[in-house]
């Protein structure tokens, strides 16, 4: 399959890449800055662009199947780069007849913020990751929105590690707590998986160990 992965050299996106690789898609990464790929640049094809540039997502858009948004910012970045981009990317795909979008966002957003410990509900969230959300909740405003077949990924706190394809999803406030952690290779084995799976079409499950 042909997919194009935007934020390709993230904490989650660079393991979008080599995974997609290891599987025999055939991977265009959208990306700023082409040299943090490293030695992957050699079995790709490059896309060389900004997310707020529009016109550059809709040339790296034509032919693809599918489309992974793996978009990160700074914890205090006030600028919602994620839903500005995300914005542009449902767009592009929408114009290119580009149907597939599996999206990163994040645990706590919508109606997950139920499963967080009251220590993220009224400390950490309001606090320090107030901009953070608001991001979020934008960014998946604008796939809703969309008609594309969409799948949201709602990982929990990142956390360095290898990819164990053993982690819980799709799980609710009435199930057992969480972790609250899973490493970046796991959510990139899990938004992978939903490139051809129908089982989360149109949701946007939570991921956790």
């Amino acid at each position: 399959m042909k997919v194009l992965i935007v934020g390709a050299t993230g904490k989650v996106g660079i393991h979008l890449v080599s995974q997609a690789l290891a599987q025999g898609h055939e991977v265009t990464a959208f990306v700023r800055k082409p040299e943090k790929l490293g030695s992957l640049r050699e079995k790709l094809r490059l896309a060389t662009g900004d997310a707020l540039d529009f016109g550059s997502l809709v040339a790296a858009m034509s032919g693809q199947d599918c489309v992974l948004c793996a978009l990160g910012m700074p914890l205090l970045n006030k600028d919602g780069l994620r839903a500005r981009g995300t914005a542009n990317v449902v767009r592009a795909m929408e114009e290119a007849g580009v149907r597939r979008l599996v999206c990163l966002s994040a645990l706590g957003t919508g109606d997950s913020a139920d499963v967080l410990p009251l220590r993220y509900k009224f400390f950490l969230v309001p606090l320090l990751m107030r901009h953070l959300y608001a991001d979020h909740e934008l960014q998946e405003q604008h796939i809703r929105q969309s008609g594309l077949e969409w799948v949201i990924a709602r990982p929990a706190n990142f956390v360095e590690g290898p990819r164990t394809g053993k982690y819980r999803h799709g799980f609710t406030a009435a199930d057992r707590a969480p972790t609250l952690k899973i490493s970046t290779a796991d959510v990139a084995d899990f938004m992978l998986k939903q490139v051809e799976d129908d089982t989360y079409l149109r949701r946007a499950p939570a991921l956790s160990y």
